[in-house]
């Protein structure tokens, strides 16, 4: 019996930011095949999240962060929130509610992924 594959919907928020992928592979001096092999999945696949045409499992990025050693905050998709939830839910000190952290590195060139 044939199944028809899940496929994510047109338009779909990805779980993961296509260039924040790309960028932290770069830094880590790695080539697509390198990390496709070091994460165990296919060349094809890997040129795909890399592109924004495929999209990455909460498990694969978790193997892209231990590969690239960088969070794997730097590689998900910053979620956008209604401006009237930001404003309801801000607690003293600016921070929202299971807001991820802030990156501390202003170089892009540097790689730091230090929490701020």
């Amino acid at each position: 019996m044939n199944h028809p594959r899940k496929r994510r919907r047109k338009g779909a928020p990805f779980n993961h930011a296509p260039e924040a992928v790309t960028y932290a592979r770069e830094k880590a001096g790695l080539t697509k095949r390198a990390l496709a092999a070091k994460c165990g999945i296919s060349e094809q696949l890997m040129g795909d999240i890399e592109a924004g045409r495929r999209n990455a499992t909460p498990e694969t990025l978790l193997k892209f962060a231990a590969a690239l050693n960088c969070p794997v905050v730097v590689l998900e998709a910053k979620r956008v929130t209604a401006a009237s939830d930001v404003t309801s839910g801000v607690r003293e000190g600016g921070e929202t509610p299971n807001s991820a952290p802030i990156l501390a590195s202003s170089d892009p060139q540097s790689g730091d992924f230090r929490a701020a």
